[in-house]
């Protein structure tokens, strides 16, 4: 993990989960989403250490496991504010909803992993806090209410609402919980001026609008493809078999759900649009395209 520099105030530790620091004083910092475990909290402690500084608070863009499982440990050792938004702030004090989202009901124990259900923090409602030099605003569609961050040195912290094309080209299916939400933040994210946009999962840039072309015409293209399949009746299983093989993507216990998850999404989107309709036949239920 690497700390680099991005501003007067603003820095950024590069690592799998892009972490953001802002000083707001002269030895004060609140961290940005803190990562995937224990051990990325305390790489990122010890950054904070080498630097002298001592952590005022975190702010989490959203309620993922990769982007709050070092918030305990930080938390515990900092005795810090943990600050997120709404719903976000809910999953983060109670983790196990995330993997009870993802299931449906009380969850195996076998998705209860760190990928899915990280250690429960403490945290309060950002907006109920000013913290000089740090503006929050609503990003939806990747998670229920995930927030992004600007500074006072008019950098970006943008948690995925835009996912590396390194990474779309990889797993082709990123994690959407509302297409529709998605793409009107894909919209807003082009309207926004910045020297810097950091997202969690690809290399700090200085213009998005490239990839912000990538993500749309990724969910465009996973719109198509869901009608297509849709051409014949389906049950969902079926749908997510097909785009599984599609995609040559390797079905696991964590991919079932996850990709099941967004394939869910991008049923309800096309359902919306008027697209894609469902029946009932022999107690299946069935989707196809509207005729």
């Amino acid at each position: 993990m690497k700390l680099e520099k991005l501003g007067e105030k603003t820095y950024c530790i590069k690592g799998r989960t892009n972490i953001g620091i802002y000083k707001s004083s002269e030895n004060e910092v609140y961290i940005i989403d803190t990562g995937i475990d224990k051990d990325t909290g305390i790489k990122i402690l010890k950054i904070i250490k080498e630097n002298n500084w001592k952590v005022k608070g975190i702010i989490n863009t959203h309620s993922h496991a990769d982007h709050i499982g070092g918030n305990k440990v930080i938390q515990d050792r900092e005795n810090c504010l943990v600050l997120a938004h709404g719903i976000e702030k809910a999953v983060i004090e109670n983790p196990q909803i995330e993997a009870s989202f993802l299931y449906g009901a009380s969850p195996i124990d076998d998705i209860c992993n760190k990928f899915v259900v990280a250690p429960e923090s403490k945290a309060l409602e950002i907006d109920d806090y000013e913290i000089e030099g740090l503006k929050h605003f609503l990003l939806k569609g990747h998670s229920f209410e995930m927030i992004g961050i600007k500074t006072s040195d008019d950098v970006y912290f943008l948690g995925d609402a835009l996912i590396g094309e390194e990474m779309i080209n990889k797993h082709q299916l990123f994690y959407i919980f509302d297409v529709g939400e998605y793409l009107k933040t894909l919209a807003f994210l082009e309207t926004l001026e910045g020297r810097f946009f950091v997202v969690s999962h690809a290399e700090v840039m200085q213009d998005i609008k490239n990839l912000i072309n990538i993500n749309r015409k990724k969910v465009e293209e996973i719109c198509e493809v869901v009608c297509d399949i849709c051409k014949e009746k389906r049950t969902f299983e079926e749908i997510l078999q097909t785009i599984f093989e599609r995609y040559h993507l390797y079905m696991n216990i964590n991919q079932y759900y996850l990709i099941g998850t967004v394939v869910k999404a991008y049923l309800s989107y096309v359902i919306k649009l008027k697209k894609v309709t469902f029946t009932f036949e022999n107690n299946k239920m069935f989707y196809e395209i509207v005729n």
